[in-house]
């Protein structure tokens, strides 16, 4: 599969940097390979299929946007459900935290919450 935006190579050119609050500050030093960690220090475990899709999902709608997508329209597009959204990441901030996405502001966080 060719590297894009939205499926990076497994290795970042440079270490993660984070904020206080566990937000990737720069989306372009995110690989899978964080996203694998990522999602286990959040509690969400193994990532499957569904999680990928998610991920990618927000991941290109962020990059295209340059804001928050909106989970209903996400859902839509990805036809996963919001309670198998929820189920498989536990909140829509884990799947951001995951995704590698910077810290989207206090009224974003707590849609996402």
């Amino acid at each position: 599969m060719p590297e894009t935006a939205t499926q990076p190579s497994n290795t970042a050119s440079a270490p993660p940097h984070f904020d206080g609050e566990g937000f990737l500050i720069d989306h372009q030093t995110w690989s899978t390979q964080l996203a694998r960690d990522l999602a286990l220090q959040e509690g969400v475990g193994e990532l499957g299929e569904n999680h990928w899709q998610l991920l990618h999902h927000i991941r290109e709608r962020y990059l295209n946007l340059g804001a928050l997508p909106n989970m209903r329209l996400v859902c839509r597009a990805t036809g996963i459900p919001r309670w198998k959204v929820h189920s498989l990441f536990g909140s829509c901030l884990s799947i951001w935290r995951i995704a590698g996405l910077p810290d989207p502001g206090e009224e974003a966080k707590a849609y996402l919450g």
